[in-house]
């Protein structure tokens, strides 16, 4: 495995390299975001792919991890069938550029399949090997979107501990509501300066939206001492159902809809503050280090 390393090391310097056709080495690290919820239903994967989408085609480089290991369906929504997951680069069968899938509008993906419980079964060597390999998407990559499961489980609060950023979604349902705050509840009992992003959907009008979230982070401040941060909103759409049937995002089969214009938005948030100033340069660890931290939580040594 650490020969495969290295022909990988000389594959992200050498761009011109046909093996690498398509990837172009970038400076500094990704930008990682781990896109969560409370419970399932409130259309979080859609949200994680569109936004995808939309952010390539404001000239950056994404990539989505999905680790939604019960119900991984990043590929189902985009209509396209990954060959490899993260399973066969951690078990070193195959390399980074190989698991990665085209996806539409440039954007990557990557399969989780049932990676975690292999990745904390490894030893040590085997670990330096496998974080080695993936910080390569670091030089490839501006955005990584990491999708994860919904719930309060230990794996997917694990996916948001490690995280520089958290996108978490709910809907105006109050089990949504209710399971949002429990969740807002455990990030900050672990980590009062982490930064979470609120974003709701399927809101009838901006005022129901606009009530949730200004709901939610009045409560988290008052009874927490934890700031969210206001992100966005989708409101109910009838181009989003009929989307998912046709298997493509609807930023792409509605491009004028008002869903699309919406999760336009919502981009815009992520990459810019109110001044009009980039976001992009935040402290981040990039993957290498979302994956140092994963591990860590594991009591991985690496």
């Amino acid at each position: 495995m650490g020969d495969q390393a290295d022909k990988l090391r000389k594959i992200v310097g050498n761009i011109g390299s046909p093996v690498n056709a398509g990837f172009k080495q970038r400076k500094g690290v990704a930008r990682v975001i781990t896109v969560t919820s409370g419970k399932g239903g409130v259309g979080k994967t859609n949200i994680t792919v569109n936004l995808a989408i939309v952010l390539s085609r404001m000239g950056l480089r994404v990539a989505i991890l999905d680790v939604d290991f019960g119900f991984a369906n990043v590929d189902v929504m985009l209509g396209i069938s990954a060959k490899y997951t993260l399973l066969e680069l951690i078990r070193g069968e195959r390399n980074i550029f190989e698991v990665l899938t085209d996806g539409p509008d440039n954007i990557q993906f990557l399969s989780g399949g049932s990676g975690v419980e292999e990745l904390i079964q490894l030893e040590k060597e085997q670990v330096v090997e496998f974080i080695s390999n993936i910080s390569l998407l670091d030089k490839i990559f501006d955005v990584i979107l990491i999708d994860t499961g919904a719930g309060l489980s230990k794996n997917i609060m694990s996916f948001i501990l490690a995280a520089d950023e958290v996108l978490l979604v709910t809907t105006p349902e109050p089990t949504a509501i209710t399971d949002a705050y429990a969740m807002i509840k455990m990030i900050s009992k672990q980590d009062k300066h982490r930064i979470v992003k609120l974003v709701v959907n399927k809101a009838e009008t901006y005022k129901e939206a606009n009530e949730i979230m200004d709901k939610l982070l009045m409560v988290s401040d008052k009874f927490l001492s934890f700031k969210l941060q206001k992100t966005g909103y989708i409101l109910r759409d009838e181009c989003i159902p009929k989307a998912v049937r046709q298997q493509k995002p609807f930023c792409i089969s509605y491009p004028k809809s008002q869903a699309s214009h919406q999760i336009t938005e919502l981009a815009m948030n992520l990459l810019y503050n109110n001044e009009g100033i980039t976001n992009m340069n935040l402290h981040s660890k990039g993957i290498r280090g979302f994956f140092s931290r994963l591990l860590s939580s594991y009591g991985v040594q690496h």
